[in-house]
């Protein structure tokens, strides 16, 4: 139970580091590094990572 508390934390972690370097790379929120079409690129597919493991983590146990 613990572990699946761990996960979904992660994954909430996950969620809001992507969509934060999205904006980041769409030039909506200054940040160091991160601007430009890469990161505009890679956060979506963090944050799409977050969401997936939730969903794997929340789905009923068979």
């Amino acid at each position: 139970m613990a572990a699946r508390g761990v996960g979904l934390l992660l994954a909430g972690i996950l969620v809001a580091v992507g969509v934060l370097w999205t904006l980041q790379g769409l030039g909506y929120v200054d940040g160091g590094f991160t601007s430009g079409r890469t990161w505009a690129t890679i956060g979506p597919l963090v944050a799409g990572f977050g969401v997936a493991l939730g969903f794997v983590l929340l789905r009923p146990r068979r």
